[in-house]
């Protein structure tokens, strides 16, 4: 990678095309999604390397639990796993782990290994990995809206609202970056992504090289961010 060039501080990443990637390799769905979280670990010392310091993967959201039990079984203990075998990597790495979404509506051994995981990484500043799980962003948004409700208030503010979502102290995505060719944001980050950059490729997820990633990033580095000025 380049010296001098602008690196997002926060890029978000839209983790698609698992599913495919296992169609077009003859190969079962659940080994494209464990092929994928591979890929998580990569781009994360990636990020290191470059010096960007906060990353939002779009692990599972709510619509997701629509597909078969199989497979939602099957994600969810691939999330445990992943979580329980890289929370000490992640330590050595310096990198701080957060969980964004319906986190309390998950099994309670998957619940528990996500808030020992924040509990044991809190204390981290190298990194900032924020894993969104059963999230929604309509689901976010009236979710604040409920609390906001709750405490009695009639009307807020733009900085106060972002205190009452997921996402509270963190700040807004750079980039957002979706792979497998698709050209949408899938309910991820709503509220989040009014100015941030767009980056679409048709490269399945665990396709995803640091080729493909530093191809992103000069991408970026080339466009002015006018916050429609």
């Amino acid at each position: 990678m380049e010296k001098n060039l602008n690196l997002p501080q926060h890029i978000a990443f839209i983790v698609d095309g698992n599913r495919r990637w296992a169609k077009s390799h003859h190969l079962p769905v659940t080994e494209g999604h464990r092929r994928g979280a591979n890929v998580v670990m990569r781009i994360i010392n990636d990020c290191l390397e470059f010096g960007i310091p906060m990353a939002t993967f779009y692990i599972f959201s709510t619509e997701n639990w629509k597909r078969s039990e199989r497979e939602v079984n099957f994600l969810m203990k691939l999330g445990e796993w992943w979580i329980v075998n890289t929370v000490d990597e992640l330590g050595r790495r310096g990198v701080k782990l957060q969980a964004i979404g319906r986190i309390d509506e998950l099994s309670p051994r998957f619940k528990s290994s996500i808030y020992q995981a924040m509990e044991k990484t809190k204390g981290n500043t190298s990194f900032t990995l924020n894993m969104a799980i059963n999230y929604g962003g309509r689901r976010e948004i009236v979710d604040a809206v409920n609390k906001i409700l709750q405490e009695g208030k009639k009307e807020t503010s733009i900085e106060d609202f972002s205190d009452y979502l997921y996402t509270r102290g963190l700040p807004d995505p750079d980039l957002l970056i979706r792979t497998g060719g698709e050209q949408r944001i899938s309910n991820f980050l709503l509220y989040q992504s009014a100015y941030t950059e767009f980056y679409f490729t048709p490269v399945y997820w665990p396709d995803f090289s640091r080729e493909e990633f530093e191809k992103a990033l000069r991408d970026y580095s080339r466009r002015t961010r006018r916050w429609g000025k």
